[in-house]
Order: C-alpha cells, then structure tokens, then sequence
C-alpha cells in the first residue's frame, strides 16, 4: 500500500512537470481553459481514489477501476517524461553551448535577433516533438497494458507436459496432474471469467490437482465471492494445495506477529478446508493406486531473500522414506536452488510465484520476460541430473491487472515411466 502512496505522490509530480511543458508549447488545445480543468480535474480525482482504495472498503468494481486507471494512466505518463527529458536535455546542452562558444563582439541587436529566431526554431521543433514523438511513445504502452487488461488477463491457457519419471511404479504411469497457481482472488473482477478458467481445467479431468500457494493477496475476505466458484475444483484423487507469501497477511498487516494476522491466516488456512483441498503444511500425503503409492510433499513458502521462510522440507519426508517417487509443492522457485536440490530424493517439484511478471514471450521453443533477470527458473520446465522443476505462471494477476503475452496458465501433467525416447 505504501509503495501505492508513493507511487501516487510522484504520478501528481509529473503531472506538474507534463503540464508545465505543454503550456511552453505551441499546441493549442494545451492553452485551452477546458484543458486546465480536465488535466488536473482528473489528476486530483484519480489521486483521491487510490487513497479511498487503500483505506475505504469500495466495491470491488470500483476499486478496480481506480486501480487500473492509475496503472495505465501511471504506465503512459512515465513514458512521456522520458520523452521530455530528452527533450530538455538536448535544450540544455544547446543553451550551455552558447553559453561557453558565443562570440563576445556580438551586438546587442545581433544576439537578440539570433536568439529570438532560436527560440522560435525550438518551439516549433518542442511542439512537433511532444505532439508526435511523445503522443506516439505514451500511446504505445497505453494500448499494449489496455489490451492486456481487456484480454490477456483472463485468456486462460492449457500447456501440456510429461514428466518422465524412471522409479515411477507401473500403476502411475499415464496418471494426469492438474496445476494452477497464484489465484490471487483480490485481483479478479469477473467471476464470469474465472469460471470459465474453472471449467477449462476441469474439462481436462485431471486424476490429481495441485495449487501452489497465493491464494489471495492480503486477506482472507478477499475469497468471499469466489470460494463458490474454487470449490467445485475436484479430482478423483484429490486436491492438494500450499501457501504462498501473500497468504500469510505480511503484506497488510506488516511482518510482526499479531493476533488480526493470526486469525487471517487461519482463515485462508480454513477456506482450503472447506473447499475441500488438503493443505500440506510441511508434511505429506500417501497417494496410493492399485496398492503401489508415492508421496506428495507440501511445505509452507520458502523464498530467497525478503519473502518468508517457514518451509521445511526435513518435516515433510518423515516417513516417506520407502516411496519410489516424491513430488513436491512449493509456491517459490528460488527454494529448488536452495534446498530441493539437496535433497536427491525429491523427484519433482512443482512452484510458481513468478507471475511471468506478467508480460513477455512465450512460445514452445522461445520464451522471454524481465522475469529472467529476477529469477533463474521463472516458467516451464527444468532439470537439474535426475530432478524437474516445473514453474507455473499464474492462474491470476496481482498488481497490473492483465497480462501481455504471459497468459494466464493451467498446466496437465502426465506421469511417464518410459524414457521419451521409447514413448
């Protein structure tokens, strides 16, 4: 929320600086008394209602509206300045040269006529400048981040992937995982969409399900008008789930312990429960087929740096020492580097967390996104000898509410025991 705050106080700074610049210009409708009024009529309101977002319960529609009003509005403006200070700086570096380089016997009448029809130049040049080069440049981020809002944010997509298991025992094999991620139920503003997600993934009709963690932003209120609709994801052998970072309130109610973000927990911990999803809480479930089983893991979230750790994998194999394969949930990907990878016996293990970031390229033999440059594994499959790492990008979105060619994923595994080379 604070970084939101911040976030708003600059976007009022450029606005300053935006209007300012047009005023210098000769675009015309700048100089408009309309233009005053609506330039800052929409500034100062938009500026109230990311405030009233954060401290107000608004309707979830409404705080919607704000919210990706200000991203898109946010997202443009900060393109144009980069246009401006370009701008400016080209201007300042013209100004300083003079400054040095003019000739000294100059006259008077001279440099005021020089100057007079510089100036002239450089208004016209600033006005062609900001009214093509800036218009075009904040225009292009505006439509990409709006289609991605009006499309990409709900264009659920199903990806396919074996995973070739050699201990796997004969009653597994062709056995069908279903895996969404990072649901994120404060983002959504339209049930009719995230059921249609639903529906894909249960028309897949997956053995098992698996989620792994960030069920809802910040609080656990966030899955009154969806817990209906998640509830009805059922597989025959059931649903397991874990908790991601956003599931534990730090967030909202700051790391420090109190008895609100005790309850909230519980809460989010409840709504499994009721859902009818087996929430691992660093342990393990026996998943057991024609008398031949493997173990299922689930550890609480454990991520690098700032994010929680209160996974442990120690606690979730007790007693799965006697079982051929182990595959385990965990919501962040950073956790396969610093632990899973130690832990040889731990065939799979299946994360997400990563959102994609929610824009890049992703194709079946490229992908691409600033993801990459925050994590190591950030979608799709990996391997590392004898272990799989498989990252899912997200069911939902958090912040930017969209997605630009990061689309939202349900993944369908099949467990195989044959090498792909003999399948």
């Amino acid at each position: 929320m604070r970084l939101i705050v911040i976030n708003a106080f600059i976007l009022l700074l450029i606005d300053f600086y935006i209007y300012y610049a047009l005023q210098k210009s000769t675009i015309r409708w700048a100089k408009a008394r309309f233009f005053k009024a609506v330039w800052w009529g929409y500034s100062i309101a938009l500026f109230i209602g990311v405030l009233a977002s954060l401290y107000f319960s608004l309707p979830l529609i409404v705080r919607s509206i704000i919210l990706v009003a200000f991203f898109l509005t946010f997202t443009s403006k900060i393109f144009y300045v980069l246009v401006l200070l370009v701008d400016d700086f080209r201007r300042g570096g013209v100004w300083m040269t003079r400054k040095i380089f003019g000739r000294k016997g100059e006259s008077e009448a001279t440099k005021l006529s020089a100057e007079t029809v510089s100036t002239n130049a450089d208004r016209i040049s600033r006005s062609q400048f900001l009214t093509r080069a800036g218009i075009v440049v904040a225009a292009v981020p505006f439509a990409t981040l709006s289609w991605g809002i009006a499309v990409g944010g709900y264009d659920y997509r199903v990806r396919r992937q074996k995973l070739y298991l050699p201990n796997l025992p004969k009653a597994f094999h062709g056995l069908t995982i279903g895996q969404i991620s990072d649901i994120h139920s404060g983002s959504f503003y339209n049930k009719t969409a995230v059921q249609g997600g639903i529906d894909m993934l249960l028309a897949e009709k997956p053995d098992v399900i698996f989620f792994t963690g960030d069920l809802v932003n910040n609080k656990a209120d966030e899955m009154r008008n969806y817990q209906d609709l998640f509830s009805k994801v059922k597989a025959p052998l059931g649903v397991y789930s874990t908790l991601g970072n956003h599931d534990y309130g730090d967030y909202f109610y700051g790391k420090e312990d109190s008895p609100e973000k005790r309850k909230n927990l519980q809460q989010v911990k409840d709504i499994h429960r009721i859902m009818g999803w087996d929430l691992l809480l660093n342990e393990h479930r026996k998943l057991r087929v024609d008398n031949e089983e493997i173990g299922i893991l689930g550890v609480e979230n454990w991520g690098t740096g700032r994010f929680p750790k209160y996974g442990r994998i120690d606690l979730a194999k007790k007693g799965t020492e006697d079982l051929p394969v182990k595959l385990l949930l965990s919501h962040d990907p950073s956790h396969w580097r610093a632990q899973v990878l130690n832990n040889k016996d731990i065939d799979v293990m299946f994360a997400g967390h990563t959102h994609g970031m929610q824009f890049g390229i992703r194709g079946d033999r490229y992908q691409w996104s600033p993801a990459k440059y925050v994590y190591k594994e950030w979608a799709g499959l990996y391997t590392d000898g004898n272990q799989q790492l498989y990252v899912n990008v997200g069911y939902g979105f958090l912040g930017y509410p969209g997605r630009v060619g990061i689309l939202p994923e349900i993944t369908i595994f099949e467990l195989v025991s044959e090498s792909p080379a003999v399948t």
